[in-house]
């Protein structure tokens, strides 16, 4: 229920005598206690180190919680220290409010149930009165923000009464250490906590949130990116489910990668002559990139992909890089049944004697298809000749990229003439594919062959024709969506052992977005 005003005098007065009504009668009122203040949370993100989940119980409307922008769904959930029967949650949001959320409630933190859904909601401060849950922690679950950044709240309270019991928590673990790191791990001890019954277990965070449980006093933190560092903390917990502060933070870093690191810069839809600026600020970004290897995804000569485009404008611009460039074709090189494509990179496009290839750099296995005859319902030799490159592939990490997306939020949307080539990927547990055609950049959120999210299995897509040609603005962002814009740039791919992030420098150089760095799975 929204409460922005305060009750009418009648209201009042009627309240008062109620009150009356119920002491004189023997009957009183039992009172709410604001259970939250203080208490461990755990969030799904935050946007910067200084919007911890903290901030929202810590008692102060100058402070806040804020996730991540531009993603859906985000939470924010609370440890209130033991089983209690909730009775009303409060929210006070920040101008990033949540337009469609749910208030779940779990007696464990892992399994939630719906206590409470809302739908069309506007921001400010918003009671739910009248739950009657009983759980440990609370979460604010939400699914679809109001604004276009993320969601944001200055104060999380949750009301009611504390079930009896032991509500005694384990003191703080102390004297965490890192005492091991290797490419993709780091191993954690500490000593050991007290209890007045007993600690049972104790729940690892990583920037601030719980990635794992141990029995024990160590802990090995496992399947992370190489060369990066983490924050890592300990909680303790008893058998009644009383949970201590988390201990001081300490930092860790996994070690660098024994193939990396390896930069690579990509764009696709390059070279318009009538845009010859654009695509001359692209390759400027290349040039201070400086990667050791370029690629493309297609329609990198308009508008026919003749020898003579080729050289009056790709040739002036991204030409310089032409000795470390790995291509793809695009719909364009096709106008010309890529004889000036061939003509102008020779061998460089053809590796395997087919405008279709794979090569190594480290860890990673890259496979470059010339997807237009896919698009255009043929192409079944290239389906084959990637199943078996697949197969043969030793490698732990795996990309793939050619110009026609199979998923895409830009006006050519969806394409199920692209899914067997997805569809191939998919099966192997690729890591992620980059397109172009749509003239915007956009990442998704690992995806199935269908389209829908799977974060175990699915493959992460990146549409990026934005280097050079006219943009495209009218898009609409679909299923999985991290980030969508519309600006002229060029994509830093960086590998780094068995992980890899990037980056899109705009033409003045410019960070317009981070991504990563993922673990290869």
């Amino acid at each position: 229920m929204k409460r922005r005003t305060p009750l009418a005098g009648v209201a009042v007065a009627t309240l008062a005598l109620l009150g009356q009504t119920l002491i004189s009668s023997g009957t009183t009122a039992q009172a709410e206690s604001l259970l939250s203040t203080g208490k461990p949370t755990t969030t799904s993100s935050v946007e910067a180190a200084e919007f911890g989940g903290g901030n929202a119980v810590d008692g102060s409307t100058t402070t806040r919680w804020a996730s991540e922008e531009g993603v859906d769904p985000q939470w924010i959930a609370v440890d209130l220290g033991g089983t209690s029967t909730v009775t009303k949650v409060k929210l006070n949001w920040e101008a990033a409010y949540a337009k469609t959320y749910k208030i779940q409630g779990s007696a464990d933190g892992r399994t939630w149930t719906d206590i409470k859904s809302i739908v069309g909601g506007d921001g400010g401060i918003d009671e739910h009165l009248g739950l009657n849950a009983s759980a440990r922690h609370i979460r604010v679950h939400g699914t679809a923000r109001g604004t276009t950044y993320g969601y944001s709240l200055w104060e999380l309270e949750v009301y009611g009464d504390r079930v009896g019991g032991d509500t005694q928590a384990p003191t703080v673990p102390t004297g965490l250490a890192a005492s091991a790191t290797t490419v993709d791990s780091v191993t954690l001890g500490w000593t050991a906590s007290t209890d007045n019954v007993g600690v049972t277990e104790y729940e690892v965070l990583r920037d601030g949130n719980v990635v794992g449980t141990t029995g024990t006093t160590t802990y090995t933190d496992s399947g992370l990116a190489s060369g990066v560092e983490f924050g890592y903390s300990v909680r303790a917990r008893d058998a009644a489910g009383n949970v201590s502060a988390a201990s001081p933070a300490i930092r860790a870093a996994t070690k660098p990668g024994g193939t990396g690191p390896v930069t690579l810069a990509l764009a696709g839809d390059i070279a318009n002559p009538e845009l010859f600026s654009t695509h001359q600020g692209t390759a400027n970004q290349v040039a201070k990139i400086n990667p050791q290897y370029v690629l493309t995804v297609g329609d990198n000569q308009y508008h026919k992909g003749t020898i003579s485009e080729y050289r009056a404008h790709y040739d002036k611009t991204w030409g310089k890089f032409k000795s470390i460039t790995k291509p793809t074709t695009g719909n364009h090189e096709w106008d010309d049944q890529l004889r000036g494509y061939k003509e102008y990179f020779g061998a460089i496009a053809y590796p395997q004697g087919l405008p279709y290839y794979s090569y190594d750099i480290g860890d990673f296995h890259f496979v470059a298809m010339d997807s237009n005859p896919i698009y255009t319902g043929g192409g079944s030799e290239q389906v084959t000749w990637l199943r078996n490159d697949l197969a043969k592939n030793t490698k732990s990490c795996v990309i793939g990229y050619w110009h026609h997306p199979r998923f895409n939020s830009g006006n050519s949307g969806d394409k199920k003439q692209m899914a067997p080539l997805w569809n191939e990927l998919a099966r192997v547990k690729a890591d992620m594919v980059i397109t172009g055609h749509d003239h915007h950049y956009e990442r998704t959120k690992p995806l199935d062959v269908n389209g829908h999210i799977d974060e175990a299995n699915g493959v992460r897509s990146v549409i990026a024709g934005i280097g050079g040609d006219y943009l495209y603005t009218d898009y609409k962002a679909r299923e999985g969506v991290e980030k969508i814009l519309a600006k002229h740039g060029v994509m830093k791919l960086m590998l780094n052992g068995k992980s890899y992030s990037w980056e899109i420098h705009d033409t003045n150089g410019n960070v317009l977005d981070k991504a990563g760095p993922y673990t290869c799975r």
